[in-house]
């Protein structure tokens, strides 16, 4: 098979997920960090198809999270919870006072709507948004025709759902979604992601540097990226350490409780787990997330900067993996919110940033 002919994108990651290279270990069980190595090193190779395991694979955390149960077997999830202001997707009962769900509307950002047979979907209810596991093989499921424009991140197959009379059920209450570490714990994930998008990135420098009469142009650039995305590495191997120290349905780690304003203790949030949630676990685990996502999106953006000054536009224009490559890293790495997540660093900085205490 010619590399040409070789599954790309949507249908690589269906093809993961049914070989079973998505069954990843739950975070905070003792094996985060292995979980997300996994997600990098799909990125690396293709990083289309590692954004849709990786969406897949946090449904699977979520329900277990939550509810306790898991994906099925020949099930693929994707997670479908960004809310714009338009357009919207509303829940309503069935049946006055019962318990079945459905949903209409148009859900705007759903990659993998071709591909997925299942998502997780945030619905209004009574102008709340709340989480619904949707069985997508139901006739009332069509994905729109108008999507992604960009060729970025375009294997994905983004694009709007409508959903008309659909069924759904819920999962967990109203706050159970957004209100617990998980959800945090999810978004660092992501940014394993967006490192192995950095990785594809920097491989035809680091095979340029590597050559006899490599210059030290390209060497200095190397030097810079080994910088960015090390410290990206490291930055994950810490995160790891401490969600899997504090243990499944926490955000803190022992520092960071015992420093915590008790101002920010909130009264304990329904979880799966036993271990008690507070509201400063929560920003525990909000702040340790977009740390780690702020590390390497920069890691990311520097090494997108250095390799196209290093080497030039040759590999733009002749290498169609790396010209792919730089264009699917652009676009991922504009998930992270900039300078409105790093206010919130800032406001939290004094009691869970560790090195501005005391």
């Amino acid at each position: 098979m010619s590399t040409a002919d070789r599954p790309r994108g949507a249908d690589l990651a269906r093809e993961w997920v049914r070989a079973g290279s998505a069954d990843l270990p739950l975070p905070g069980h003792g094996a985060t960090r292995a979980r997300w190595s996994e997600l990098t090193e799909m990125c690396a190779h293709d990083v289309s198809a590692g954004r849709l395991v990786e969406a897949h694979a946090d449904a699977d955390a979520i329900l277990a999270e939550i509810e306790g149960t898991r994906v099925a077997p020949g099930e693929f999830w994707g997670v479908w919870a960004a809310e714009p202001p338009m357009p919207r997707v509303t829940a309503r009962r069935s049946v006055a006072g019962g318990e079945g769900w459905v949903l209409d509307g148009v859900k705007a950002w759903c990659s993998g709507a071709a591909v997925c047979t299942h998502a997780l979907v945030t619905a209004l209810d009574d102008d709340e948004p709340r989480l619904f596991a949707v069985d997508l093989r139901h006739p009332g499921v069509s994905a729109r025709a108008d999507g992604w424009a960009h060729p970025g991140m375009a294997e994905t197959g983004t694009t709007a759902v409508e959903f008309r009379d659909v069924p759904a059920r819920t999962v967990g209450n109203r706050r159970a979604y957004l209100d617990r570490p998980g959800f945090w714990h999810g978004g660092i994930g992501v940014a394993a992601c967006w490192l192995g998008a950095g990785i594809a990135v920097a491989r035809p420098l680091l095979a340029r540097s590597s050559r006899p009469d490599a210059d030290e142009h390209a060497l200095a650039h190397l030097g810079a990226v080994d910088v960015a995305l090390g410290g990206a590495v490291w930055a994950l191997d810490a995160a790891a350490r401490e969600i899997d120290g504090a243990g499944p349905g926490t955000g803190s780690d022992p520092a960071t409780a015992s420093a915590a304003d008790p101002a920010d203790a909130a009264d304990p949030v329904d979880a799966a787990d036993p271990v008690a949630v507070t509201g400063a676990d929560l920003v525990a685990a909000r702040h340790r997330a977009v740390r780690v996502r702020a590390i390497v999106e920069a890691a990311v953006d520097d090494t997108l900067r250095r390799v196209g000054r290093a080497l030039g536009a040759g590999p733009l224009a002749m290498d169609p993996h790396h010209a792919q490559a730089v264009l699917d890293a652009s676009v991922y790495i504009r998930q992270f919110h900039a300078e409105r997540d790093l206010v919130g660093l800032g406001r939290t900085a004094r009691t869970y940033g560790g090195w501005a205490r005391g």
